[in-house]
């Protein structure tokens, strides 16, 4: 197994496990973590993840060794699965956390980009270092890094490979939080559980609707907002509002 995955109460914890290989992404990596996201899918009984790295990688990139002497159409293939897993990072209802632990690079800060936020220790770095290997991103990198840090900075970075810390990429908004290594699990958990004392379906209707804006354009996002905020009425929110007047917690 290249992945662990654990469950406390409503939060599920997804930990990249290859720490010899400083948690690269192949392709038996991507699938694996394909088949746990059908799985808490399949539960419906969690309500947000927490990704991290065991050792001092989050993901150090992809794995070099089996992307070399690929051809052009098996590089096509592998592109197009870890697009095809970081595409459903993103658009998935349940919010993911990145517990980004050390080593962020390439794949894995493609990875990371594709969560929902992002807390850091303070000794991670940081790195889009394709170019030395005269490629460019292959999951998305290219397109994420611009909208999460804004064009210039992602444009300095991606075309010089230059590493940056966590306390730059705080400053850039990559990251919301930098924490010690020792507490950043506690900080993640802390935040995994403030997400799920919220209203479910909501939380999971806000997802939809950001994830429309970012694709489809401002207009369409707004439209979304209004047809969601209003099916919300029919649903959860008359129990939310009810809580606040009685000023007590919500039963969701």
């Amino acid at each position: 197994m290249n992945l662990t995955y654990t469950k406390h109460d409503a939060v599920g914890i997804i930990t990249f496990s290859r720490p010899k290989a400083l948690n690269a992404l192949n392709s038996e990596v991507l699938k694996e973590l394909n088949t746990i996201l059908d799985k808490i899918e399949a539960s419906e009984d969690i309500r947000v993840i927490i990704l991290t790295g065991e050792g001092k990688a989050f993901i150090a990139g992809a794995d070099i060794a089996e992307m070399q002497g690929k051809s052009e159409q098996e590089a096509k293939a592998f592109s197009s699965l870890g697009h095809d897993v970081m595409n459903r990072i993103e658009q998935s209802p349940i919010p993911f956390i990145g517990a980004l632990n050390g080593f962020t690079f390439g794949g894995g800060l493609e990875m990371a980009l594709s969560c929902s936020f992002l807390l850091a220790a303070e000794t991670a770095k940081f790195s889009a270092p394709e170019v030395n290997l005269g490629l460019i991103p292959g999951f998305g990198g290219s397109q994420r890094l611009v909208r999460a840090i804004g064009l210039n900075n992602a444009r300095y970075y991606l075309y010089t490979a230059n590493m940056f810390d966590a306390t730059e990429a705080l400053r850039m908004g990559l990251v919301q939080a930098v924490y010690s290594n020792e507490e950043l699990m506690d900080k993640a958990m802390e935040l995994a559980k403030l997400i799920t004392s919220k209203g479910p379906l909501a939380t999971r209707t806000l997802a939809a609707v950001v994830n429309c804006g970012l694709e489809k354009g401002f207009v369409a996002g707004c439209n979304a907002e209004q047809e969601a905020f209003a099916y919300l009425f029919n649903n959860e929110a008359q129990e939310g509002m009810s809580a606040f007047l009685e000023k007590r917690k919500p039963q969701w």
